[in-house]
């Protein structure tokens, strides 16, 4: 989403309240792309793991009355966990019972048949034979994710917009999840099934982050902010900026973001910003701006 001289806006809250700070990162875009439109929302649920190692209970909750406050017209919770099975992620996470109290429709993405899956080969793909992605998603009127910010110790170094895309390729059944992990291009090749959806709205929880570690367990610190945007890149890259802020690992630290491996293979792909400069970040009071001025720096160094 362009802002002003045609930058790319990223939202930035500074709070102590999850709830809030959501809808104003939120509020902040000023756009409303789920405005009555059937809205897929793929969260991380990657594992059942407690909250950053999963997303919080009260981010989804939150996400489903906001959405719907907004207009839209229809959601589904879509999404593939792993290594454990799907299903037993989103019963022990209660997803059904939350989303039977907002009429949101359950989708997991490993028991959707052979004819509801689309093939993507991405140019220059480091994938032997493409993948394949749900249909829903891929030719969904709307996508809304929701990332956590966090370090990732199994090859990915952070998984935050870009790893959350890996959920959307099915496990069971197929050999795609040994390909990506027993690749050297493993980065590159996460990048790569993000030409499989478009995200319209991203929000992405970073009230707690794993510094260390990650995805399921970690080193957390406190980071007490929510971030919102249209552009996986840009958040990705604010996101890895706030890491360095609290101090990570050494692939955080001493890599520039835009030489992050994810980063620079979803530059190549174009499916975002290509430089720290092209990116605004807006605040909405003087606490969030003091933060967006600390971090501005590391963002562009």
């Amino acid at each position: 989403m362009a802002g002003a001289k045609g930058l790319t806006k990223i939202s930035l809250v500074k709070a102590d309240n999850r709830r809030d700070a959501l809808r104003r990162s939120v509020e902040l875009l000023d756009i409303n792309p789920v405005k009555d439109k059937k809205v897929v929302l793929k969260p991380n649920f990657n594992t059942a793991d407690p909250y950053p190692g999963s997303t919080h209970p009260e981010t989804l909750e939150e996400s489903l009355a906001y959405l719907k406050q907004m207009g839209a017209q229809k959601i589904t919770i879509g999404e593939r966990s792993g290594p454990v099975d799907s299903a037993e992620v989103m019963e022990t996470l209660g997803v059904h019972q939350v989303a039977e109290k907002y009429g949101a429709e359950v989708v997991n993405f490993d028991k959707l048949p052979l004819e509801e899956l689309v093939k993507v080969d991405p140019p220059g793909s480091h994938w032997k034979d493409g993948f394949l992605v749900p249909k829903m998603i891929k030719e969904a009127e709307c996508v809304v994710v929701l990332p956590c910010l966090k370090t990732h110790q199994f090859g990915g170094i952070f998984t935050m917009t870009l790893k959350l895309a890996v959920g959307i390729v099915p496990k069971a059944g197929t050999s795609y999840m040994q390909e990506l992990h027993g690749s050297p291009n493993m980065k590159k090749m996460i990048a790569e099934i993000n030409t499989g959806y478009d995200p319209d709205l991203i929000i992405m929880d970073a009230m707690e982050t794993f510094v260390e570690q990650g995805p399921m367990t970690g080193k957390k610190k406190q980071a007490g902010l929510f971030l919102a945007g249209t552009d996986r890149i840009a958040v990705d890259a604010v996101g890895i900026a706030i890491l360095k802020d609290l101090g990570s690992t050494r692939e955080i630290m001493e890599t520039p973001i835009f030489e992050q491996e994810q980063i620079k293979r979803a530059v190549e792909l174009g499916l975002g910003v290509d430089a720290a400069e092209k990116i605004e970040l807006v605040t909405g009071d003087n606490e969030s701006a003091v933060y967006a001025e600390k971090i501005r720096p590391i963002l562009e160094s």
